[in-house]
């Protein structure tokens, strides 16, 4: 039991590649960086517009694309040619993402995101505003947030074997940003991802009706100035399951580990599942913490979970 509590949780499978593969070139001047059944395209955007309300796949050539895009229509799946070496660095459309996404729903696998600010310290790799999406083997890092959504109750963000690194902020006088921020979404799922390297606020922060949490690793060791690892600040049903969590050193707020209605109570609590998690504090934390930290008043399915010292099981707030 003690060995599988405090051994270091593994990268995804996938990570593996991404790290070890040679550095990608910028994308080579005189191709076409983006195409859509062989036709080729400058411009994201253009490619973007070609499939306009329709349904099609951009596929994306490695290297670095210093590029964004606006759908506004139609579905789209923005794929990596080769996972992993198409990389967005550092642009941003409207001032919020390297992808602004409102359109009929769309999916996005093995694109890297990086590098991405913008002046009131929102600058994320995917801005989501309405509709589904589908996030998977991607990678998102060394920028203010990794994903930010608006509301949509009828909608449903997944997440699925993707990292988020060197992600988040609360400084300049601005509103805090977090790894991934959802607002009233109807669902968020977010299963066999990693979240590493908070450099502020929550590394999951969602305003969703219900989640599904399940086999991610929340590694915050080399952490700094973090807060929760999973916020519900306006309550959620579902399930917290299976998870990692490792707590560091460099906090703002180290009370606890998962928040439930700390702003409000705007969605239902009752029934949320938090089972099957390991949890513990790094090496050198000498203060207590709390796992499951509740202001909803309703009655939660804590399970069994594997708590390392000094960390209490629930606490009513």
């Amino acid at each position: 039991m003690a060995k599988s509590l405090f051994r270091r949780p593994l990268l995804p499978l996938f990570v593996l590649p991404l790290l070890l593969a040679p550095v990608p070139s910028p994308a080579q001047p005189g191709s076409a960086p983006y195409s859509i059944d062989g036709r080729g395209f400058s411009r994201l955007q253009d490619a973007v517009d070609a499939i306009g309300g329709g349904e099609g796949t951009i596929r994306i050539a490695p290297g670095y694309h210093r590029d964004c895009a606006v759908q506004t229509a139609g579905r789209i799946a923005f794929v990596a040619a080769e996972p992993g070496r198409a990389i967005f660095d550092g642009v941003t459309c409207e001032g919020k993402a390297a992808l602004v996404l409102r359109g009929a729903g769309a999916r996005v696998d093995g694109i890297v995101f990086q590098n991405m600010r913008v002046p009131d310290g929102n600058g994320a790799g995917i801005r989501l505003e309405k509709s589904d999406l589908a996030v998977v083997n991607s990678l998102f890092r060394s920028s203010e947030q990794g994903i930010l959504t608006a509301d949509d109750p009828d909608a449903t963000l997944t997440i699925d074997r993707s990292t988020f690194s060197r992600l988040g902020r609360c400084d300049r006088g601005l509103s805090c940003a977090h790894s991934v921020y959802t607002g009233a979404y109807g669902q968020v799922i977010v299963t066999h991802s990693r979240f590493e390297k908070g450099s502020g606020g929550h590394y999951l922060k969602t305003r969703a009706v219900r989640v599904d949490v399940s086999d991610n690793s929340f590694d915050d060791t080399q952490g700094q100035a973090t807060n929760y690892m999973i916020d519900l600040p306006s309550g959620s049903t579902g399930r917290i399951t299976d998870n990692l969590f490792v707590q560091g050193s460099d906090k703002e707020n180290h009370s606890a580990f998962i928040a439930v209605a700390a702003e409000g109570r705007d969605n239902p609590s009752r029934g949320l599942a938090i089972a099957g998690n390991r949890a513990r504090l790094s090496e050198g934390v000498s203060w207590p913490s709390v796992f499951v930290a509740d202001w909803s008043g309703e009655p939660l399915a804590i399970g069994a979970n594997e708590l390392g010292p000094r960390l209490t099981k629930f606490e009513r707030r």
